[in-house]
């Protein structure tokens, strides 16, 4: 019975038959790679399934190498499947670890095949020890007397060798079965490797559609690249039309609020129409009343011309009247001394008496 000892993931690669140069992918991403153990057959093999199908089974053998290409990169050759795995991991560590349970199986295989080889080795010589003792056991026998004496001297031999004789007889019936069982399990692995070459071929034939496929999606691609830069380029016309419309519908409130305000002023000049033969009648009684005030005032300033006549002319008098009275004064002024005079003669006059 199998069971998994170790499991990885990694990404499987196949040599290409043809060329036996470059790597052919068995898996389109990473897939589980794991390490059994048969227990009933005493042997190790690595196996890897992409869905339902087989892309890795490989047999340990003695002679089998597992070799670091690269940081992540690890390969092997499988001279029964006729091909070299490789196996791409996502890490340093994950290939470390993949080639130190390669090196482990490979020993534990080396150990398997020695101890196998050892068993048959000493089955072999059983056998060879067991015919020489038969051979030589018929001849003591009649060198040693009579028959009873030879059954009684001969039979716990006798025994022991026939014994012996069964069991190698099973133990070879035993090894015939393990060989028809690996000619089975060859068998098994041509079939297998049939199919696997098979579907190797399958493989490169899907990849040589794949590789076909993938040329038309890229023309396709770059054909919905190409329409998707003639949207772009109309979305961003479509943008900019938005903007010139968003400016629009601003200009438009704009000037209806301009018409609000002129209809509102149209309004107030309505009303103010109403008003206008009143304000007319208004008018013309206060230029009326202008007139008037403008006659007044024309009298007014002939009025004020004659006062201003007659101011000039009693300054005119004042001005005369203050110089005779000067004069006056000057006289009165000189009259008054030659009184003062007179008083002083007088006063002499009274004295000198």
């Amino acid at each position: 019975m199998e069971q998994p000892i170790y499991t990885t993931r990694a990404h499987v690669f196949q040599i290409d038959p043809t060329t036996k140069k470059n790597w052919v992918p068995a898996s389109k991403q990473a897939v589980t790679v794991s390490y059994f153990y048969d227990s009933t057959r005493n042997s190790y093999r690595i196996i890897s399934v992409d869905g339902s199908k087989v892309i890795i089974n490989s047999t340990i053998t003695p002679n089998m190498t597992f070799t670091k290409t690269s940081q992540k990169f690890g390969q092997w050759a499988d001279s029964r499947a006729n091909t070299v795995f490789g196996l791409g991991f996502s890490s340093e560590q994950q290939l470390a670890k993949f080639s130190e349970k390669f090196q482990e199986v490979k020993e534990a295989a080396k150990l398997a095949r020695d101890k196998s080889q050892d068993k048959v080795d000493t089955l072999s010589n059983h056998s060879e020890e067991s015919g020489h003792e038969t051979q030589s056991t018929p001849q003591a026998s009649a060198i040693n007397g009579t028959d009873d004496e030879k059954i009684s001297h001969v039979s716990p031999e006798a025994a022991v060798l026939q014994t012996e004789n069964e069991r190698l007889k099973s133990a070879v019936e035993e090894s015939n079965t393990n060989a028809k069982k690996w000619e089975t399990e060859l068998q098994t692995l041509r079939e297998n490797n049939a199919r696997l070459v098979d579907a190797l071929q399958e493989s490169s034939a899907n990849v040589e559609s794949w590789k076909k496929q993938l040329g038309a999606c890229k023309e396709e691609s770059d054909t919905l690249r190409g329409k998707i830069a003639e949207l772009e380029a109309q979305c961003n016309e479509a943008d900019r039309e938005k903007q010139k419309n968003s400016q629009l519908s601003v200009r438009v409130q704009e000037l209806e609020a301009e018409l609000q305000e002129k209809e509102q002023e149209l309004e107030n000049l309505r009303t103010q129409a109403e008003i206008i033969p009143q304000l007319m009648a208004e008018c013309e009684s206060i230029t009326a009343k202008l007139q008037t005030a403008e006659m007044k005032n024309k009298e007014l300033e002939g009025r004020v011309e004659g006062l201003q006549l007659d101011i000039e002319d009693s300054q005119q008098k004042q001005g005369n009247m203050k110089g005779e009275l000067k004069k006056f004064m000057d006289m009165l002024d000189g009259k008054i001394d030659e009184l003062h005079e007179f008083r002083q003669g007088l006063s002499k006059l009274g004295v000198d008496n």
